[in-house]
């Protein structure tokens, strides 16, 4: 695991763990992780590429995760918009004024909150295996796993393989710390799909740290809830979108199938939508974080 500048920062009430690299000098890029994942899911070898590029790379555990500190949900909930709060938060901490932003999952949902509401502190923004942030999942998922298809202006649920494993996994034994690391493991390797290579070193070198990280897995599973509310701000358009958008997505992703990223570049005027054959919704396939790096570098160069 690569060590960069670590450094915590206040988000309200949480305090967020942070993790800097390359140069204070060089162009900030804030990486933004998806649901229940630490900072860690960045691979260090997508940060290596890109500090190599030139730019000052951020990672940070989200509130519930990792080293961040933990919310207890029920008194005090939060929405997608307490964790936009959060990056600004962690840019605020690292006094950086603008940024550009890459999200992956969530994160990619985070990153267009960004770009609508606070387009001032965004350069760039690259979203990553994502869907746009307005759509709401739950009625097609819903419908798919009852086995009836989805609406004619719903997005594609996710395939029936990954649905198959989500009601699996709730019978999968977590009793011991190698029972809910082999279950987790499971999660990762349906969640890359069956094109790519799957990892499964760099995977369960992942996991076992994530788990060393938290004093408190469960907390993570409180992203899910906080991002099934749609208020008026998520629900905003798009086309406010002013800076330079790189949609990447995988052809095999198992939860947002292509149409996803195709209806989110369609809503973002100007933007790139870029998909990569084989890859689906992790980056646990050897080359593909220095592939993905190399794209980010490349959107970034000129701005």
């Amino acid at each position: 695991m690569s060590i960069g500048d670590e450094k915590y920062v206040t988000s309200g009430g949480p305090r967020l763990w942070t993790e800097r690299f390359g140069d204070r000098g060089h162009p900030g890029v804030l990486l933004i992780m998806g649901t229940s994942t630490q900072a860690i899911g960045w691979p260090d070898d997508l940060v290596t590429r890109l500090v190599r590029s030139g730019r000052q790379v951020i990672r940070f555990d989200h509130r519930d995760t990792g080293r961040s500190d933990y919310v207890d949900f029920s008194a005090n909930p939060y929405t997608l918009a307490d964790m936009t709060a959060d990056a600004l938060a962690v840019l605020d901490g690292h006094d950086i004024d603008r940024a550009h932003v890459v999200g992956v999952s969530l994160g990619g949902a985070i990153g267009q909150w960004l770009a609508v509401h606070h387009g001032a502190r965004v350069r760039t923004l690259t979203t990553i295996m994502t869907s746009p942030m307005g759509n709401n999942a739950g009625p097609a998922w819903a419908r798919a796993m009852t086995g009836q298809p989805a609406a004619p202006d719903e997005l594609p649920p996710p395939a029936p393989r990954f649905l198959r494993h989500v009601v699996e996994s709730t019978q999968a034994p977590r009793a011991t710390p190698e029972q809910r690391i082999d279950a987790d493991l499971r999660t990762w390797r349906v969640l890359n799909g069956e094109a790519l290579p799957f990892d499964e070193p760099a995977a369960r070198q992942f996991v076992e740290l994530s788990h060393q990280r938290t004093h408190n897995p469960a907390a993570a599973g409180n992203h899910d809830l906080a991002g099934r509310q749609f208020t008026a701000e998520r629900l905003a358009p798009l086309s406010s979108i002013t800076a330079p958008t790189l949609v990447i997505h995988g052809r095999e992703d198992p939860i947002f199938a292509t149409a996803h990223a195709e209806a989110l570049a369609a809503q973002v005027p100007g933007a790139r939508l870029h998909v990569i054959e084989g890859m689906g919704h992790n980056l646990f396939s050897p080359g593909l974080p220095e592939r993905i790096a190399d794209l980010i570098a490349d959107h970034t160069a000129a701005r």
